[in-house]
């Protein structure tokens, strides 16, 4: 059964003046989709995840990370969250009217949710810093599928790509701790090993 995949990081510090510049680096890292290279949506919320938005802004995924951030900046609080809505290429498999499967890279959503210390009860605390959605855990497992040798690549491909954003996040953005979780009890890394270990 297919968990929602998160990343969440936590930094040393996580001042007013620090949100914005550590969020963009992170975006910096970010291998963005070659269809929509940009932010697609952005939106902040005071208090909690359950408040109206304060402010709101929906693009063509073509806005650059700077000027994401820079809107963002306008309203700077610590009891403020951020979510920007952007979009990777991942492959995933399409079965056709005969029983072949064909493999396309497919742009996917993924947001990232920052937490101001100060928000909804300083939910930073559980759920980082930083909190990266990957959405469905499906592209990096498979499990549905009897892997063939392309099958196996492309499931490969996808979690190297996962676990090359999670290295360069890590040796690029000062992060002090972070998490690559789901929402079920498994271990997702050890999910990930032994997926990774059957496509070897």
């Amino acid at each position: 059964m297919a968990d929602r995949l998160y990343l969440s990081l936590w930094f040393p510090s996580f001042g007013e003046a620090e949100m914005m510049p550590r969020t963009l680096s992170l975006l910096k890292q970010f291998p963005f989709s070659a269809s929509r290279p940009g932010i697609g949506h952005l939106a902040v919320h005071g208090i909690s995840w359950n408040e109206p938005p304060v402010f709101e802004e929906t693009v063509d995924s073509s806005v650059l990370p700077e000027q994401a951030i820079a809107l963002a900046s306008e309203h700077i609080h610590s009891d403020h969250a951020y979510q920007f809505d952007a979009m990777w290429d991942l492959w995933s498999p399409e079965t056709g009217g005969g029983l072949d499967t064909t493999w396309r890279l497919t742009a996917l959503p993924v947001q990232f949710l920052v937490h101001g210390t100060d928000f909804e009860d300083e939910i930073f605390q559980e759920h980082g810093h930083i909190e990266v959605d990957f959405g469905l855990d499906t592209p990096f497992l498979h499990e549905e599928l009897e892997l063939d040798q392309l099958s196996e690549d492309r499931v490969k491909a996808n979690v190297q790509k996962l676990v090359a954003f999670t290295i360069a996040v890590e040796k690029n953005c000062g992060v002090s701790s972070r998490l690559l979780w789901s929402d079920s009890e498994e271990n997702l890394v050890q999910k990930l090993i032994a997926r990774l270990q059957k496509v070897n």
